[in-house]
Parts: C-alpha cells; structure tokens; sequence
C-alpha cells in the first residue's frame, strides 16, 4: 500500500524558520500558549474535550502551558488545518479523520461504512495496540502527534428530500460527502448522487439546494444548525468518525520530556470527558432535532451493510486486509 512517508510540504522554507522558533521557545522555558484549533464551537463535543484538555495542562503545568481555541475553523478547513501542523504553521487541533486518509491510507478505514458496532467497539479499537500504530502512521506520513483519540461519534444523514427506510430511497438525492474516494464509493453504492465538499461549504449549498444531503455526528448537525435546512434526519450510523487532538509533531519534539509527559497526561485526562460528553449530547439532540421539526427515522440498517460490502471489498487491500478484518472483528 502507498503511504506519503515525508509530505513535500514539509520542506518549505518557512515551515522551517516557524519551527526553528517554536524549538527556541519551548526549550527556552518560558510560558507557552498552544493555539488550538477546531472544527465546531465551544459548547459541541469537540471544544469540551479541548476546554478540558488546556484546563489539565494549566493545572499540570502550574500555568506554563496554556491554550487559545479557535472555534468554526478560524484557522482554516480540517486539510488545511492538518497540513498546517504538518508545516509548523498551525500549533494543534482537533480534527475528523476524512481528511487524514488523503496522507496516510490506513486512514481511510475510519471512512469504511459499517466497521464499528458501537461506541465500545470503537473505543476499544482505538485504545489497543491499533491505534497506537495508527498514531505512529500519522507521525510518518502527516507529521503530527496524536495526542487523544477524541471522538465525532457515529454519523447519520440527513436530508431535504425523503426519509430513508432502505438505501433505495437515495436515489436521485445529491449527497454532499467528505473529501474521500471512500465516502464518495459509499453514497454512489447506497444509490446517491455523491459530491466531496469541504466543510465549510457545506451548510450553503444545503441552503441554497445545491446539495440535498449530508451525513454528520447529531451534535454537529445541531451545532451548526442544520435543522434550518435539512427536514429528515435518519438514524443511518454508517460510520464510526474519530476527531483525534492533535499536535505538529516538530512543535511536540520541541518541548522537554516533562512537558511532553504532561501534554500527553492532558489529553489522556480530557480523553473520557470528551466521550462521555459526546453520548450525553448525541442523546440530548436526538430529542432536540425533532423538538426543532426533524422528522427522525430509524431505518433497518441490514440493507444498507449488504449495498456497500462491496465498497469494503473494494477498499480493503488499500487499507490493509489486516487493519479491516481486526476493526470489524475486534474482541470488547
């Protein structure tokens, strides 16, 4: 399988003298603010997991290390804001996977419809010897330090159009993916007209008609209110989507060893907040989208695993056959 093991991004001039800098001033001692960046706002899953992580650092620090969130991709679309790190350009972030698959193809497995059962499973997975290798790919192929497997949570759709009760009633529905081959392949299998579109066009187009649907975690479709535009909301959970926290990795390698331990025991700490409040909030908006006028289906999902097998067929010698077979198969 194909991975981009030294991004040619990297060697940019000015990435260099950024990380220069931040080498200077880590090693320096001196008291550090970590920009952080996130897709969502403060109240969503992501920025609680992050509020928590930069409240732990300050503790474990005694004050030293510190965060400033930026909120609503402030600083920039997920690829952009991953690349950022990659560069030295961008300090840290919380991000979906959809983009990562682009640089490292074991990836893409976070885009395979129908792996993951359950929030156990998948917590699991992640905390195994899985996701450390997968961590150590990102490392190679992203230049980025996963701190914590934070969560997204499973995805659904939603549409303008129809309910869905079987992949049929996709037809003739344009979907809005990620931007990946993989997202793309599952919505064309499950019968829709399947565009990649960066997020933040996404609640335009679905205004404008420009798009019918989209599919997202229940705490993004309501953070970003996408009840205004989308009329049906169908419980699909067609994929489980991690939002790893972050860190250029050349930033990371700049502190000391002590200040590494306590950035990654910040994280680990934040870690089962981050969760716990991503299935609090999943519950809560399911009973809040509809309260906001969402006609909520929960679909048979049998029909849509046999649509999209060949999808996993297709995918899994890009992903790793291994990789695959352990997520799906996975003991918990």
């Amino acid at each position: 399988m194909t991975r981009n093991t030294h991004p040619v991004f990297l060697k940019a001039p000015l990435a260099m003298a950024l990380s220069l800098a931040m080498v200077a001033a880590a090693q320096a001692g001196t008291e550090r603010v970590i920009d952080v960046s996130l897709p969502l706002g403060p109240d969503s899953q992501q920025g609680i997991g992050v509020l928590k992580f930069g409240e732990e650092l300050e503790r474990l620090s005694e004050g030293r290390l510190s965060i400033d969130p930026h909120y609503d991709n402030a600083l920039g679309a997920e690829r952009e804001v991953v690349e950022g790190m990659g560069f030295g350009i961008v300090d840290a972030g919380i991000s979906s996977t959809g983009p990562m698959g682009g640089f490292v193809d074991e990836f893409l497995l976070f885009d395979l419809p129908y792996v993951f059962e359950n929030h156990d499973h998948a917590y699991a997975f992640l905390d195994s010897e899985h996701g450390e290798h997968l961590a150590q790919l990102a490392e190679e192929g992203m230049n980025v330090k996963i701190l914590a497997w934070m969560e997204n949570g499973f995805r659904h759709n939603t549409n303008s159009v129809r309910e869905l009760n079987h992949p049929d009633d996709l037809r003739g529905i344009n979907h809005r993916t990620q931007e990946s081959r993989v997202q793309v392949d599952t919505w064309a299998a499950l019968g829709a007209n399947a565009t990649p579109m960066a997020w933040t066009e996404v609640y335009t187009a679905l205004q404008q008609g420009v798009m019918d649907s989209q599919e997202n975690p229940l705490p993004t479709i309501y953070d970003v209110n996408f009840y205004e535009v989308q009329d049906y909301l169908n419980m699909t959970q067609h994929v489980y989507s991690p939002a790893p926290l972050m860190m250029g990795l050349d930033l990371f390698n700049s502190f000391s060893e002590e200040d590494q331990a306590i950035i990654l025991e910040a994280a680990q700490l934040a870690l089962p907040v981050q969760r716990e409040a991503s299935q609090e909030l999943e519950q809560r908006y399911l009973v809040q989208l509809a309260e906001l006028g969402m006609t909520v289906t929960e679909p048979d999902l049998e029909p849509f695993r046999e649509a999209v097998q060949p999808v996993i067929e297709k995918w899994a010698p890009t992903v790793g056959e291994d990789l695959v077979e352990a997520a799906i198969n996975f003991e918990y």
